[in-house]
């Protein structure tokens, strides 16, 4: 018998519980190892960090919206600006029965059921101490009511807020715009933009410079627990106000302009030749920005959409329309330049040309007789302008038109503006996929066709016309554009330029100038213009034989359009201005007493007042 197995069989096993207990020992140093490591990396590597996010935690950055800067017309009058308004709000947490409350309160100022409901809603999902508008925009005659009652109102929060206001109502809705609620849209990660009380510029001069009218918010930095109840304000910045933007807009003017329409519908510009700056700039019909801050209601909203004449477009900027016979002066100076026409040119009129087998009619159906430029341009004999475009066709008629502005943007600082259309060869090419026609010059040449342009840029080519050449662009600030500079002028014979203004001062003071009856009855105000006929539709042969011969013959609603530009006053020009009256047939019936009237009141308003 082996007395030893025993005690060798013991001595392996102590042996393998020894190396388990050394294995276990090391892992449980390792752990303990890299529990102190990490321990070490969060309490001192990291320290910092960590101490700035549980800061971030518990003091937090609380918003105030900014006042919203006013704009003004030229001489100071408000278009924009604010008042007070008052708001109620519930904190749920101090309402011992928020139903009950809200049923108080709609005592005092009623409430509607659907919004009651929404508070209540709110009041469920929300933190209980935050408050929750109850009611808005309310007079101060409510709010004292509120007060009065207020023991028996706990809960209850009133408070002053900014309500946007626009004094001068429709009269200039599409310059100065409104402001509305933000968006999702509109949300850039900017925490000020989720401010409910905020109002951002939704169109006009309130969108375009919105930031500038906007001001900076007011920042309370403030510590609060772990429910984000509001413990103590760490810091205060008190923002800064929006900025009061002035504009160059006359809003007397303006009001005088709105008022020559009437019933009619249309647009005006009046513009400095000089500086660019835009006087008055109306569109026919309007609207009430009054409606928008607060959220325009749907029924409102689909008046606005389908009422007749479109209310919401800016007619001066986006409206687009043959500029008919205003469109000639562009045509004789393609002509004077291209050498195929002189200032003595001549040209009979006879009533018609004949190309082909097309007759081209002239407006007169009598015809004018033998004509020189000037002569055409004041009677706006047609068939001289179908020789002369049909001598220089329709790239040198397209030059010179874009450039004066047209079948472009120019910029003026409004949303929404059109480019109108210059037409030429390649144009056609690439939109039709057909050649140009000659008979298309003919057309295009007596601004009709497929050329379009806006009240503005009608305007702004005028302003060209009568400065000299000076490449002036339309603005909308006060004294924030420049006159042009020498590298700003355009290629075109100075003796060509002042052949059409001759030319526009006879239109309205010779005899058989087509707006002679319309000439400014003052010296010193004189203007000088071109009309036209903004053609919307032709006669068709099946109406001829009905006996419609005449555009007044057809509905409303399908008659040319009237069109006049000028300028005064005529021996030392300083302001343009175009005139399109929708449906109002010949330029010089209804457009033209309208420029002269805008032309007369800016002139004696400028000697008048000066801007401040």
């Amino acid at each position: 018998m082996n007395r030893n197995g025993p005690d060798r069989q013991s001595q392996r096993q102590l042996g393998r519980i020894s190396r388990r207990a050394m294995l276990l020992g090391a892992a449980q140093l390792g752990g303990f190892g890299l529990l102190a490591a990490r321990m070490y990396q969060l309490q001192v590597l990291e320290a910092d960090r960590y101490a700035v996010l549980a800061d971030e935690n518990r003091i937090n950055v609380r918003f105030a919206v900014a006042s919203r800067g006013m704009i003004v017309d030229r001489f100071g009058q408000p278009l924009a600006t604010n008042r007070t308004s008052y708001r109620i709000a519930v904190v749920p947490e101090e309402a011992e029965d928020l139903a009950a409350l809200l049923d108080r309160l709609d005592r005092i100022v009623p409430l509607a059921p659907e919004h009651r409901q929404r508070v209540i809603e709110l009041a469920r999902r929300q933190r209980a101490f935050v408050p929750i508008v109850t009611h808005s925009n309310l007079t101060w005659k409510e709010i004292a009511h509120v007060a009065a009652r207020s023991p028996d109102l706990p809960g209850v929060e009133i408070a002053a807020t900014d309500e946007r206001v626009y004094p001068t109502g429709e009269l200039c809705a599409h310059v100065v715009g409104y402001v509305g609620a933000v968006a999702k849209k509109d949300l850039t990660g900017d925490p000020v933009l989720a401010l409910p009380d905020l109002r951002i510029g939704k169109s006009g001069v309130e969108r375009v410079y919105d930031d500038a009218l906007r001001g900076e918010a007011a920042r309370r930095q403030v510590e609060v627990n772990a429910v984000g109840r509001v413990i103590r304000e760490l810091h205060r910045d008190p923002g800064k106000p929006g900025a009061t933007v002035r504009l160059a807009l006359d809003a007397e003017l303006q009001r005088y302009g709105a008022s020559l329409f009437g019933e009619e519908t249309g647009a005006a510009v009046v513009m400095d030749i000089h500086s660019g700056e835009v006087i008055a700039l109306i569109s026919r019909p309007s609207f009430d920005p009054g409606l928008f801050p607060d959220g325009i209601s749907q029924v409102n909203w689909d008046r606005l959409l389908n009422a007749p004449n479109a209310p919401l477009v800016d007619k001066a900027i986006a409206g687009q329309y043959a500029p008919g016979s205003t469109f000639k002066m562009l045509v004789a100076l393609a002509g004077l330049e291209s050498g195929q026409i002189t200032p003595k040119t001549k040209f009979h009129c006879s009533g018609v040309l004949e190309l082909g087998k097309g007759r081209f009619h002239c407006w007169n159906r009598g015809g004018h007789g033998s004509v020189d430029v000037h002569d055409a341009i004041v009677q706006s004999c047609d068939i001289y302008f179908y020789e002369v475009a049909r001598r220089i066709g329709i790239d040198r008629i397209a030059d010179m038109a874009r450039r004066f502005g047209l079948g472009s943007r120019l910029g003026i600082d409004l949303p929404g503006e059109q480019p109108g259309l210059i037409p030429d060869k390649e144009w056609k090419r690439k939109r039709f996929d057909r050649p140009w026609q000659i008979g298309e010059s003919l057309v295009a040449g007596i601004g009709q066709g497929y050329v379009l342009a806006t009240p503005l840029q009608l305007a702004a080519m005028t302003a060209r016309m009568v400065n000299g050449g000076q490449l002036v662009r339309p603005g909308l600030l006060a004294e924030s554009a420049h006159p042009g500079q020498a590298e700003d002028t355009l290629t075109v014979s100075a003796q060509a330029l002042d052949i059409v203004r001759r030319a526009m001062i006879g239109v309205t003071s010779e005899p058989k100038g087509t707006a002679a009856s319309s000439q400014i009855p003052h010296e010193r105000l004189r203007m000088g213009g071109k009309t036209g006929t903004s053609q919307v539709r032709r006669i068709s042969q099946r109406e001829r034989r009905q006996r419609v011969l005449r555009n007044d013959e057809l509905p409303r609603q399908e008659r040319d359009h009237a069109l006049f530009v000028g300028f005064a006053p005529i021996d030392a020009p300083r302001y343009a201005v175009s005139v399109i009256v929708e449906h109002g047939g010949g330029g010089s019936r209804v457009a033209a007493p309208i420029a002269a009237d805008l032309l007369r009141v800016a002139q004696m308003r400028l000697s008048q007042n000066q801007p401040t």
